[in-house]
């Protein structure tokens, strides 16, 4: 094994296309979420900061012996619910987008920096971010707020790391996915850019999770910056 790969939210999506598109072939890809998505999984829902500290004993004890090249951690999970107003929002569910969207990702992230410390191997943080997290979309607040708290967490934590550990964002663009019929499902009155996602998706202008997946795993043979937050529509 010369690779040990964890991946959240690989059960669907772009988390499941990267985890069937990791590019070492004798790599360990374990995925974290509720349902599971892979051979090894550790069950943990993310917007619970008790599963927090479950992840990070996961880490510590994997990574502990590890003798490989390369250590990745690509934390896909998040969720655009609930859309719609702020002030009108579920007060639970709204909780748990902050928690999973702004929170999850640094305790995470950091999690993983302490317990890959101790390793001479190329260790990669891979945080996925969206557009969303520079543009403000009305019914969007967890999870606008989420992404730029993310983007900014890396460009802070980037400047951190020594030679052979690497920190960046990556928004893979508009990406065909459960997430995206969510957004589309939604009324106007809660979320009054909707119209535009309808028009990329009858233009046929989403991109699909195996390209994002594509995308995601070549920024590792790119020689970009520590603390980089990259748009794959711009490389």
């Amino acid at each position: 094994m010369t690779a040990l790969v964890w991946i959240s939210g690989a059960s669907a999506g772009i988390g499941a296309a990267l985890a069937a598109a990791v590019p070492f072939p004798d790599a360990r890809v374990i995925d974290i979420s509720r349902r599971g998505g892979t051979p090894n999984h550790l069950r943990a829902d993310l917007s619970n900061p008790a599963d927090w500290a479950v992840v990070e004993e996961h880490l510590t004890k994997e990574l502990a012996q590890y003798d490989g090249d390369h250590a990745i951690f690509i934390h896909n999970a998040g969720t655009i619910t609930p859309i719609g107003p702020a002030a009108g929002a579920d007060p639970d569910a709204y909780t748990r987008a902050v928690l999973l969207n702004s929170a999850a990702p640094q305790v995470l992230g950091a999690a993983f920096l302490r317990a890959s410390a101790h390793l001479s191997c190329e260790r990669h943080l891979i945080l996925l971010s969206s557009g969303a997290a520079k543009t403000a979309y009305a019914g969007w607040s967890s999870y606008n707020a989420g992404k730029a708290a993310l983007e900014h967490w890396v460009r802070t934590v980037g400047q951190e790391q020594p030679a052979n550990s690497h920190v960046i964002a990556v928004a893979p663009g508009v990406v065909d996915t459960a997430m995206q019929s969510e957004i589309r499902a939604t009324p106007e009155s809660d979320f009054p850019s909707v119209s535009r996602f309808h028009d990329l998706k009858h233009s046929g202008s989403l991109t699909t999770p195996e390209a994002a997946a594509t995308g995601i795993w070549s920024l590792l043979t790119r020689n970009l910056p520590n603390g980089s937050c990259v748009d794959l529509r711009h490389l």
